[in-house]
């Protein structure tokens, strides 16, 4: 390392803090000149040079850290199987999650779902929904018809079966009223003043199954929405060339998972199976679908829509 001295002469000694810049950049400008004003050009344009370097310097490092972070960063076609697999998920239990630390404390009263939808095109994940959160939760069901519509069929009234065990309405945890209605999409009314209602069989499906507690990573959780959002959209909605393009993504995803989003049950899984029935593209569908259709139908909760179709 190089020394600043003070300069003798004309200047006097300096102390090495108030020297010109130029004077203790380079060893030989020491020797230059007693003061900026008797400096050689020479020597400026070697400071110039040396300005000139260092920029280039810092340019070069900047490109190097750029190129860095790109090799560093996964590209954007990668295999999200294995972040999926790694994901920490408990699976579903009989144990129900804190529904006042999900939904707040509401000063012991009960907390009531309402759902309006027509029964020309019954919501059907939102029944299978409803049975799985009677797994978990005491649940309080009720089925109503509304006066703007004429008649629903009776399998439709006794949706939920039959309410055996009569019990006053504080032992319950959740009260789930469905009320067929002539409505152009699924409502849901919750208690909570203070949520706007819910619209879409794929938006109330969400919000009932977050009910269970489960907690995924960010990968995980925007595949299941897309699932979801692509059964409504494009299996139960689209055209037959959406619905063919659909299974086949379906029978590739199934290929790699037991189900649609990793090894545990989804929201994804119970809206797509809901839509394959109800536009009757099951008998259709391709071997890996036609295995994880079976693995659903195996699960009680599912029952109670099967019997409906029938």
């Amino acid at each position: 390392m190089y020394k600043v001295r003070p300069l003798q002469g004309a200047v006097g000694a300096l102390p090495a803090d108030q020297l010109p810049t130029c004077m203790y950049r380079l060893p030989c400008l020491h020797r230059a000149a007693a003061t900026q004003e008797e400096a050689d050009p020479s020597l400026q344009a070697l400071e110039s040079r040396q300005e000139e370097i260092l920029s280039r310097l810092y340019e070069l490092k900047s490109a190097v850290d750029g190129l860095s972070k790109m090799i560093q960063t996964p590209d954007a076609d990668f295999d999200v199987t294995n972040v999926i697999q790694n994901d920490e998920c408990s699976p579903l239990t009989t144990n129900g999650a804190d529904l006042d630390l999900m939904l707040g404390k509401d000063y012991g009263a009960l907390k009531d779902i309402v759902i309006n939808a027509n029964p020309c095109v019954p919501p059907l994940s939102l029944l299978v929904l409803h049975s799985l959160l009677c797994e978990h939760y005491k649940i309080l069901s009720a089925v109503h018809t509304h006066s703007s519509v004429k008649s629903v069929p009776e399998k439709l009234l006794k949706c939920f079966g039959e309410q055996t065990k009569k019990q006053p309405r504080h032992e319950y945890q959740l009260g789930f009223t469905l009320i067929w209605k002539d409505v152009p999409k699924p409502q849901m009314k919750f208690s909570i003043q203070t949520m706007c209602p819910i619209e879409g069989e794929g938006n109330i499906a969400r919000f009932l199954f977050s009910l269970f507690g489960q907690k995924y990573n960010a990968i995980t959780s925007t595949l299941i929405d897309s699932w979801v959002d692509t059964a409504i959209f494009q299996l139960k909605e689209g055209s037959s060339k959406e619905k063919g393009a659909v299974l086949r993504s379906m029978n590739a995803a199934l290929g790699k998972t037991s189900w649609l989003v990793g090894n545990e049950l989804t929201v994804a899984d119970v809206v797509a199976w809901c839509a394959l029935q109800q536009t009757g593209s099951a008998n259709a569908a391709p071997s890996n679908v036609q295995k994880w259709m079976k693995s659903c139908e195996n699960l009680a909760p599912f029952s109670s829509v099967i019997k409906l179709l029938k």
